[in-house]
């Protein structure tokens, strides 16, 4: 996995076009979409996309216009898709590690990304390192 990718916010109106707007808008400036989404709630709209370059895609999205964004790092890992309940395990540690998770979602290769506090980040790190080699 790229140590450098990360993940981008950005707060969305909740309307048509925005998701166009903001789609056109990265795509103008080269930055490749890893896997994200975006979901509404209450009136309100945010994006999580995993980036490849995650200053020049803040620069795309504040020049447009879009406030409210915000560049994130990401701890990844996998699960075993083929095994029932791998994300309830996971969670229960991070849990028990105090950590907790502000966003989860996949990228296009079937990676869980984790977006984590900062100071819960190096946390995250070692429970996803012993989930890996247990």
């Amino acid at each position: 996995m790229t140590a450098q990718l990360k993940d981008l916010e950005v707060q969305l109106p909740d309307r048509p076009g925005a998701l166009a707007d903001l789609g056109q808008a990265l795509g103008r400036a080269g930055v490749s979409l890893e896997g994200g989404g975006v979901f509404t709630h209450d009136g309100g709209a945010i994006a999580h996309y995993l980036v490849d370059n995650g200053s020049l895609a803040l620069r795309a999205v504040t020049e447009t216009g879009f406030g409210g964004a915000a560049v994130r790092d990401v701890v990844m890992t996998r699960l075993d898709q083929e095994t029932p309940g791998q994300l309830g395990a996971l969670a229960r540690l991070l849990s028990d590690a105090a950590v907790n998770v502000l966003v989860q979602y996949s990228d296009h290769a079937g990676h869980l990304v984790l977006v984590v506090a900062e100071q819960h980040r190096e946390a995250c790190r070692t429970v996803v390192a012993y989930w890996e080699n247990r």
